[in-house]
């Protein structure tokens, strides 16, 4: 039997580091006649404590806005075999979102057209780059150790593109979180999913974050920000893992300690 150490041989290796680089650190300063003493930093600003406005307005009960933000939906005609979110078709998926919403793809003058026209080179035979629906991929959302389905598929022929996360609830595929939009990048971070769009103010991103809530058993919008760009694009440190998934060629799996990244182009 195999004894390990509590401690990983790389954190213990980083830590011996750590203690040679002060002690050389120690013996710089005591060469260059430092005597060790603490030092002033400056003027620090005051402290300021938030100030309630108008505390005599009664405060609002219901929201003045649906945004339809929070998704807890039951995906109607697509099987879960195994209750495994792995073998799940994502272009059936797809394709049960086009059928609940006819009215959004069909026809002429459907917004999303295109995105139904092109459905058809999602199957054998057809050519796999014009099929709308992207690369997908998993990762424990939820914290219940299965993994959720995090699909994208472009809305054509505008410039959106349609991010969703399913998870496996009572042999039911169900939809958690939906949200379309000019996708500059999407993330997934711990238990989090991460949108950046480009806005309107220039020099300036959105970023929208998703979070699962375990009482709501729902993604919840839980950020929503402007940042300042200031220079290129960050890219992930790591790339997720990919490996082949059942139902779609091209699919990828991201693990717990991985990261989705996709880029599309277009403008709010």
């Amino acid at each position: 039997m195999n004894h390990r150490s509590p401690v990983p041989r790389s954190r213990r290796s980083r830590a011996a580091l750590a203690v040679l680089a002060v002690a050389g650190l120690l013996a710089t300063a005591t060469a260059c006649g430092d005597t060790g003493e603490l030092r002033g930093a400056g003027a620090t600003p005051t402290a300021n404590g938030p100030v309630r406005l108008w505390p005599s307005l009664p405060p609002a009960s219901t929201p003045a806005f649906d945004i339809d933000e929070v998704k807890h939906e039951a995906v109607k005609g697509v099987a879960v075999p195994g209750d495994d979110v792995h073998r799940v078709d994502p272009v059936a998926v797809v394709r049960a979102e086009i059928a609940a919403h006819p009215k959004d793809y069909r026809g002429a003058k459907a917004q999303y057209r295109e995105t139904a026209a092109r459905m058809a080179d999602c199957g054998a035979g057809g050519e796999r780059s014009r099929c709308p629906v992207l690369t997908p991929y998993y990762r424990d959302l939820t914290g219940d150790g299965h993994d959720e389905l995090t699909l994208g598929f472009r809305q054509l022929p505008g410039p959106l593109t349609a991010v969703r996360v399913y998870t496996v609830e009572k042999h039911r595929l169900v939809l958690v979180m939906s949200w379309d939009d000019a996708v500059s990048a999407v993330e997934l971070a711990g238990r989090s999913l991460i949108i950046r769009s480009p806005s309107d103010v220039a020099g300036y991103d959105y970023r929208l974050q998703w979070t699962w809530d375990p009482d709501q058993k729902t993604m919840l919008l839980t950020h929503d920000e402007m940042l300042r760009t200031g220079g290129p694009s960050r890219v992930p440190s790591r790339a997720p893992s990919r490996a082949p998934s059942p139902g779609a060629s091209g699919s990828a799996s991201a693990g717990a300690s991985g990261s989705a990244s996709a880029g599309a182009s277009g403008a709010r």
